[in-house]
């Protein structure tokens, strides 16, 4: 029966068999993420004592250095240590993390994170580089593989927060944070037993370059060594909020420049395509300064102002940090066909035009959270529709965006720089991680819940309508690339 499903040779359900090993690698990895994150807020306030806005600025942190590593770990594997041995890397390195956090100390906390943080680089952007390397460039399955590979990371996130935010809110923190390591762990073994379906993609660009050695020391232990400084260094900075967002304000418009600096001296294609992911780039980081409130702003929102009780039983806070996972589930097949059926037709959207539809589906989602808190206000709590609805309308706009900006960089990056691209895409998500906790914290001061969501329903909105306009342009400078 398994061979009627395969079209022809090495392929399953139309698609490289290495996709689904990457499929199931990702999201066991996303388990251990997010189980991790949907406890995450709840227990610097209720375990830890954190004053909200504390919490919030962590969290923001966090979030920020979760995302720039990538740019680093992207980096490496594509100059030195290919994509297969980054993964391992860091597939340990936050394994080490998860079962770190189950130790209920401050010091284990920051501690914890900061590997997190360091595996996530080498892992991140490195999975998603395979998953593209399995395409040509021009093949029409690109998009919905991406899109597949995406309800892969949300099938991880959504039982996450079910079984660890359970196991974490009900049973003890430490039980929580121990089940989201046991994740990592078997997305890890997934990986090394499935490596040979994925053929010669990610290996070491030179393999001899492992053997060299930099200032009489081989360059393995120098990374080695520099992982060892970075985690404490990072522990430290995380307990210093502020300095991390000066930080990646300062630190991203270099990179920016590095990229104007490539695009400069590349072919007038390049040049064009590569100002298209850099405009996707900006647009997508408003984009997720917003979705990211969901683990922050929202969590705590859900937490107190909303009447979690269904036929009696009142639904643990973390198990809402499902709700959107499990939409994408629902939806990501659906959304792939879409893409395929509009791609054969010659009327699938480029993707700008994805991107603005994308910004408007999620304003559309923050009216609902403004409705949410006017009803709070009112009574003191909300019914759970607006926020299953306003997850609902996150999630359709995420379909819109997210698999189609992974997919977009592989695309139309050139192939010497696909590695910095993609961490660039990742680096934008920790400028907009960043900016999430400043904007949570907003909700503690004057201008409280509903101001705040109405002031997201405004940026988002007016940026997918600028979207929408630009990207007729923007389809120019793609140079037939889609």
């Amino acid at each position: 029966m398994i061979e009627g499903l395969e079209k022809r040779a090495g392929e399953f359900f139309g698609h490289p068999k290495g996709l689904f090993v990457l499929f199931f690698s990702e999201l066991w990895e996303r388990f251990s993420f997010y189980g991790m994150r949907a406890l995450l807020v709840l227990y610097m306030t209720k375990a830890l004592q954190y004053a909200d806005e504390r919490a919030y600025g962590i969290y923001g942190a966090y979030v920020g250095f979760v995302y720039a590593t990538p740019l680093i770990g992207g980096m490496l594997a594509d100059r030195f240590l290919g994509a297969r041995r980054a993964i391992v890397i860091g597939g340990i390195l936050m394994a080490f993390g998860h079962f770190s956090m189950a130790i209920e100390h401050p010091v284990f906390f920051f501690g914890a994170m900061a590997l997190i943080i360091a595996g996530n680089g080498f892992f991140k952007p490195n999975i998603s580089t395979l998953v593209g390397s399995l395409y040509k460039r021009g093949d029409a399955r690109r998009d919905g593989a991406f899109t597949i590979f995406y309800m892969g990371i949300n099938i991880g996130a959504g039982l996450a927060p079910l079984l660890c935010g359970y196991f974490g809110e009900r049973l003890g923190w430490h039980w929580g944070f121990t089940l989201a390591g046991v994740g990592m762990l078997v997305g890890l073994s997934v990986f090394l037993w499935g490596q040979h379906l994925i053929g010669e993609f990610g290996r070491p660009p030179r393999p001899e370059a492992l053997r060299e050695k930099l200032a009489g020391i081989p360059k393995p232990f120098v990374l080695y060594a520099a992982i060892l400084l970075f985690v404490p260094f990072a522990a430290y900075m995380l307990t210093r909020p502020a300095w991390v967002q000066t930080g990646v304000y300062a630190i991203a418009p270099l990179f920016v420049l590095y990229v104007v600096f490539e695009a400069l001296r590349s072919s007038p294609e390049e040049r064009g395509r590569l100002f298209v992911i850099l405009v996707l780039i900006l647009f997508s980081m408003l984009f997720w300064a917003s979705f990211e409130q969901a683990g922050s702003s929202m969590n705590i929102f859900t937490d107190r102002h909303v009447d979690r009780h269904v036929f009696g039983w009142e639904v643990p806070t973390t198990w809402f940090q499902a709700v959107n996972p499990a939409f994408i589930i629902l939806l990501a097949i659906p959304f792939s066909t879409l893409w395929v059926r509009l791609g054969r037709a010659g009327r699938n959207p480029s993707s700008p035009v994805k991107f603005g539809f994308g910004l408007l589906q999620l304003a559309l989602g923050f009216i609902a959270m403004v409705v949410a808190a006017s009803r709070a206000s009112d009574n003191g709590s909300s019914h759970l529709f607006w926020l299953v609805l306003a997850y609902f309308l996150h999630t359709t706009g995420e379909l819109c965006l997210s698999p189609v900006g992974l997919s977009t960089v592989t695309k139309l990056s050139p192939v010497r720089l696909v590695g910095l691209m993609m961490g660039m895409w990742f680096l934008s998500s920790a400028f907009a991680g960043v900016l999430s906790g400043q904007i949570a914290a907003l909700t503690g001061a004057e201008a409280g819940y509903q101001r705040v969501f109405q002031m997201i329903v405004y940026f988002a909105g007016g940026a997918g309508i600028l979207l929408l306009l630009l990207s007729p342009f923007l389809k120019k400078l793609e140079y037939g690339a889609e």
